[in-house]
């Protein structure tokens, strides 16, 4: 317990505050991969795309100058410490994205969809919660760590900035900041894009609280009387910890994860009614409803294989600049683009 704080609801709390930052971007500023890449594919827009390499970029700089400060734990984050495999990775990245363009969503946008009276996207939410767990935890789960066992390769380095570091001499820190500074500049390398002000600035809240996971995180792990992981924000398996949670509290506590999806829902909620889009809707379509379901399996499925979905991979992974995360970030397009392609063109 810190300050009359116990340590679970703290760390809650902190994943709360940034969660609904999220949500917030989501239905203020329109953050949201799968409309980014289908703006980028099929509208000629490259806006929203941007708004999400710029969140990369802010991410990174943030975290890798708080390291340098003393206020991050690179070392510690679980992106560095735990085994990943690059087939096991890209197969998840691939069926993730699939799964997120029959859903509509991915695990992210499905929370701020509901945050704003999606009912569609609570049933979304519910079965890829179901569906992680059955692949981290369940019956698919022996399999899993089986086949992740096989094919991890032995690596001396847990990043890219670790790598550009041997190379070059220059501290883990300074190489991660230059690269995320490259990533930024990348982004912002459109004067459309530029004059987006509103674009730009929620791409700046996005990165702001990512950044604020792991720094969160780090001070509760570097302060607490208990264990604590050094994390930021995913929505695959925290769907099925907040589940749990609510189920029973004794099977499934409070943590970081189902403190970020109840961010999300609050941030999502109080954007909806910012802008008047408050409104209760559901799936008339059973055809529909059957497509988005086997959406969120194959995302729940995927996410966890790929350890990470968009926000986790795709931002708090490459926030770090972790070896998995541009892996996972191309598969995770590739694959949306074949689910989009599907539905709106066909492959004939």
């Amino acid at each position: 317990m810190l300050h009359g704080i116990p340590e679970p609801l703290l760390i809650a709390l902190i994943g709360f505050g940034g969660g609904a930052l999220l949500g917030l971007a989501a239905r203020l500023g329109r953050f949201c991969t799968l409309g980014a890449i289908e703006d980028y594919l099929y509208q000629q827009s490259d806006t929203r795309l941007r708004m999400w390499v710029l969140a990369i970029g802010v991410a990174g700089m943030l975290t890798f100058g708080l390291a340098g400060l003393g206020l991050v734990n690179l070392a510690g984050n679980i992106y560095y410490i735990t085994p990943w495999s690059p087939l096991i990775t890209v197969l998840g990245g691939l069926m993730f994205g699939y799964g997120m363009s029959l859903a509509g969503n991915c695990g992210f946008g499905a929370l701020a969809r509901f945050g704003g009276g999606d009912l569609r996207s609570f049933v979304i939410v519910i079965v890829m919660g179901i569906a992680a767990y059955v692949m981290m935890s369940g019956p698919l789960a022996r399999l899993r760590l089986a086949a992740t066992e096989a094919t991890t390769p032995k690596l001396e380095t847990d990043s890219y900035a670790q790598f550009l570091s041997q190379a070059t001499g220059l501290s883990v820190v300074t190489a991660g900041l230059a690269l995320s500074l490259l990533i930024a500049l990348a982004a912002l390398g459109s004067r459309r894009f530029l004059q987006d002000r509103k674009a730009v600035f929620w791409s700046l809240i996005v990165g702001v609280a990512v950044a604020s996971g792991w720094a969160g995180s780090t001070w509760l792990a570097t302060h607490g009387f208990s264990p604590q992981p050094i994390q930021s924000h995913t929505f695959s398996a925290p769907l099925g910890e907040t589940i749990l949670f609510l189920m029973t509290a004794s099977g499934g506590g409070l943590s970081f994860g189902v403190g970020s999806v109840f961010g999300v829902l609050a941030g999502a909620f109080c954007g909806s009614l910012i802008k008047g889009h408050f409104r209760w809707e559901a799936c008339e379509d059973p055809r529909e409803l059957r497509r988005q379901i086997l959406g969120a399996v194959c995302m729940g499925f995927g996410a966890v294989l790929a350890f990470g979905c968009t926000i986790g991979q795709g931002v708090s992974a490459f926030s770090v600049l972790a070896l998995s995360a541009p892996i996972t970030f191309v598969a995770i397009f590739i694959g949306a683009a074949i689910g989009l392609r599907q539905l709106i063109t066909g492959f004939a």
